[in-house]
């Protein structure tokens, strides 16, 4: 499969044929090519990615560096070489020393027909396409809300005064027995407006003010505000990409966004853990395009912004539903936190996803960036 191609390639010499390791580069799925001795001789850029490796690098390991000694890679190899055919399998649980944790992965492996026991590997990720899919789930469940909310601000706000009113009244009219049950009415009330309120955020439709945004500089003022409260004895790590373009967002928006995932990974780590480490990472990711129900072009999200934690992980009967409203793992949570989150970057045009397992958790946020049209003298999104 793809050796042939690329063996295809090599043997072409008309000026018009590109280069095979520019062909290889090119394609846009991990590809690594494994010799007899089981020594990688070959990654492409995608693979580099994969990994978190150069090629160079890469070459030196052999594939058991890579992957856990019963990973199902090493299964397919094994079949590849006794039958001296391709094999696939599609939704491949994969874990890789380096890069940690499993990732769901369809892999196609074919022999080397030049090299014996030379094998191909492909490796194809499931979870952009599968975080676009949920994507669209997610912000149905938020429409919902939207129309909930606006029904509670309406049909509940105005009663809820008035039972507070009464409530107060009778607080500083009862005698000193009961005082204590009109005051735990007015509480209760109070609780549920500010329940109203928050639910409340889901309704408004008015257009962002938006303009192009530093995302590092909001990433700081996040862990400004953290590192002095909530998460003082946690570690911070920060892993940015210095030539990032901005984004087209609002930035008080932004550090909301950021702000409730830190504090979550803060809560998730705890106060008494010893080692609690926070990771801020931004990326440019040019690949990751994605179609739009209503819209014929593609949209781009090349901007990657994640938070890591170490904490122990989201239950994974909640990982699928973990942006729906109402979702939470707090004893004392609403859940409407993350539904806010997803609101606001679907707002901005991106996607938000978590991947989860004990020990790291990465929330990705994908964004599309600023542009400015000199045509039109107007910012754009790319």
């Amino acid at each position: 499969m793809i050796g042939e191609l690329l063996s295809t390639l090599s043997a072409r010499t008309g000026s018009q044929a590109p280069a095979p390791e520019v062909v290889f580069n090119a394609l846009p799925h991990p590809v690594i090519a494994i010799g007899a001795d089981n020594i990688i001789s070959a990654a492409n850029a995608a693979a580099e990615s994969f990994f978190q490796a150069s090629s160079s690098v890469l070459r030196r390991f052999t594939v058991y560096d890579l992957v856990p000694h019963d990973s199902p890679l090493l299964d397919l190899l094994a079949q590849v070489r006794e039958r001296d055919a391709p094999v696939s399998e599609y939704r491949v649980a994969i874990g890789t020393p380096r890069t940690g944790g499993e990732r769901f992965v369809d892999i196609y492996v074919a022999p080397v027909a030049e090299e014996r026991n030379g094998v191909v590997a492909m490796i194809h990720e499931r979870t952009i396409a599968e975080q676009f899919d949920r994507q669209f789930t997610h912000r149905a469940a938020v429409r919902s809300v939207t129309g909930l909310a606006s029904m509670l601000a309406h049909e509940i706000k105005n009663p809820l005064s008035g039972i507070r009113g009464a409530a107060q009244l009778l607080e500083s009219t009862v005698e000193d027995g009961d005082r204590a049950l009109a005051r735990l009415i007015r509480e209760e009330t109070d609780r549920i407006v500010k329940l109203v309120d928050r639910m409340e955020v889901f309704s408004d439709q008015r257009p962002i003010e938006r303009e192009p945004v530093n995302i590092h500089v909001v990433l700081d003022r996040v862990k400004q505000i953290a590192v002095n409260g909530f998460a003082r004895h946690i570690r911070f790590v920060e892993e940015y990409d210095p030539s990032l373009p901005p984004v087209l967002g609002n930035r008080d928006q932004l550090v909301q966004v950021f702000l409730n995932l830190v504090k979550n990974a803060a809560e998730a780590i705890g106060p008494n853990a010893s080692d609690g480490e926070i990771a801020l990472t931004t990326a440019f990711r040019p690949g990751v395009r994605l179609s739009v129900p209503g819209n014929t072009e593609k949209v781009s999200l090349p901007l990657e912004f994640c938070v890591r934690d170490n904490g122990p992980g989201v239950p994974e009967d909640l990982l699928q539903h973990l942006f729906d409203p109402f979702v939470t793992t707090k004893m004392s949570g609403s859940g409407l936190g993350l539904a806010l989150v997803a609101k606001i970057v679907g707002d901005h045009g991106g996607v938000i996803e978590c991947q989860s397992q004990p020990r790291r958790t990465v929330f990705r946020v994908l964004m599309p960036m600023y542009k400015f049209d000199p045509d039109t003298d107007q910012t754009t999104e790319d």
